[in-house]
């Protein structure tokens, strides 16, 4: 009733205790292409959606690379996601600077989690307009968390944002149990099995829509673990990985239709 008067500005709390600017910011995550972040105890694996604003333009970059240990995918405003990656890359670089070693992921978070809380509490600021998965890894070992634009981080071991990511939410609770021993391929598949749930039912993941950025640790022949950095898989690169995630998909289609046709000569 008295909405009106409250959505102003990002700093006054309507009756019911509600920020409406910061609701408004949600809504643009929720409006932006989806994408998927799982966690196992060696790697983090980020898959998105691209999109692109008419068939003239080219597909918008979804993934960014922060340092070699640490990189983001978006849900929302795309330019806002590079002020914060950005803000994020002076991080990084400032930690090696200053203490010689790469920024622990959690804290990175943190900071970007504390910028966004202060535009909540200045009346010229407005909420960041975009939702942030971080995957990296450090000395505790792979790590995902979740950026919303109040400013709230949390740890996860899957999620996913962005429009009808519901349902990518519905396939990776269904298959939660097995991630935290998934190798770096059956996270990526898994990653991409997701994605696909999103999609409208006249969509396909193809090599221009979606990519794939994977972080984790390996161990070497002595037994001591070594950092695989940051890799992003875009374009033509995207082909194998999308011919492995979703290979069982066709065979899985005809032996339903199969079945389906046989049911029906018997009855």
């Amino acid at each position: 009733m008295f909405r009106n008067n409250y959505d102003n500005d990002a700093i006054t709390f309507s009756p019911q205790g509600r920020i409406f600017q910061i609701e408004y910011a949600s809504e643009a995550v929720k409006q932006g292409s989806a994408t998927v972040g799982l966690c196992s105890k060696t790697h983090v694996v980020l898959v998105a959606l691209k999109r692109n604003a008419e068939d003239l333009s080219s597909y918008q970059k979804k993934i960014i690379s922060v340092d070699t240990h640490l990189g983001l995918s978006l849900a929302g405003l795309a330019s806002d996601a590079r002020v914060l990656s950005n803000f994020m890359k002076r991080q990084a670089i400032a930690s090696k600077m200053t203490y010689d070693r790469p920024i622990p992921v959690e804290r990175i978070v943190e900071e970007i989690g504390d910028r966004a809380q202060s535009n909540t509490q200045n009346y010229s600021n407005r909420p960041y307009g975009v939702g942030l998965m971080v995957a990296g890894v450090d000395d505790t070992g792979p790590h995902l968390f979740e950026f919303q634009p109040s400013g709230m981080t949390q740890e996860m071991v899957a999620c996913a944002i962005g429009a009808r990511s519901q349902m990518a939410r519905t396939y990776l609770e269904r298959s939660l149990e097995s991630f935290a021993d998934c190798t770096r391929e059956e996270l990526v598949t898994h990653g991409l099995k997701a994605l696909k749930e999103s999609l409208n039912q006249d969509k396909e993941l193809t090599v221009e829509n979606a990519s794939v950025g994977v972080v984790g640790v390996a161990e070497t022949e002595s037994g001591k673990k070594k950092l695989e950095a940051f890799r992003l898989y875009d374009g033509e690169e995207m082909g194998p990985l999308l011919e492995r995630a979703l290979a069982g998909e066709g065979t899985k289609q005809e032996g339903e239709g199969e079945a389906q046709g046989e049911s029906m000569d018997t009855s």
